[in-house]
């Protein structure tokens, strides 16, 4: 019998340290997306360096043998945030009173998927975070609707949509309480 493989989740506030990493795991897990110039690496790249450098800043990655299998990463956003800003319709005061935390990018290579990874790193990650709220985007196609779905069965709710930049598709906003 062979046992199952050891993953490590390890967190991180420094992007310089698991850039390369995250980038990998990128590349493979939005692989069927790449031509598409909100996708591509290098745009990847881009928001990625913005995200690392802005307050708040974490990344949770699960290493299976030092090989990164998963992610997950995101910053503090505060009222007047541009991440608010882009949405519409605006949120209401009870959101944006206080701090929350936006989860940008979720992410588990195709060989991991439907072993319950996914969750497993955003738990991790909000398990050291202390804002009000966990907000993230997510495209209503993304899996013939499978993702919107399961953001839904882990308690998150639509709040509104956002195109974060002209060559992004149109997100659905979801928001849910941290405790």
């Amino acid at each position: 019998m062979t046992a199952a493989p050891t993953i490590e989740l390890r967190s991180f506030t420094e992007l310089e340290a698991v850039r390369g990493d995250l980038l990998d795991v990128y590349a493979e897990v939005r692989a069927p997306l790449l031509h598409l110039a909100n996708y591509a690496i290098s745009s990847f790249g881009e928001r990625l360096d913005r995200h690392g450098a802005e307050d708040g800043f974490q990344a949770v990655l699960a290493y299976e043998e030092d090989h990164p299998v998963g992610y997950v990463y995101g910053n503090r956003i505060r009222k007047g945030d541009r991440y608010w800003r882009r949405m519409t319709p605006p949120p209401c005061e009870k959101y944006t009173a206080y701090s929350a935390v936006a989860l940008k990018e979720i992410g588990v290579r195709p060989a991991r998927r439907g072993t319950g990874m996914a969750r497993r790193v955003h738990d991790a990650f909000l398990s050291c975070r202390d804002e009000h709220y966990v907000t993230l985007m997510v495209n209503e196609a993304a899996g013939d609707g499978k993702v919107h779905a399961l953001y839904r069965a882990w308690g998150y709710e639509d709040l509104g949509h956002s195109q974060p930049s002209p060559a992004s598709p149109r997100l659905t906003v979801m928001i849910r309480p941290m405790a």
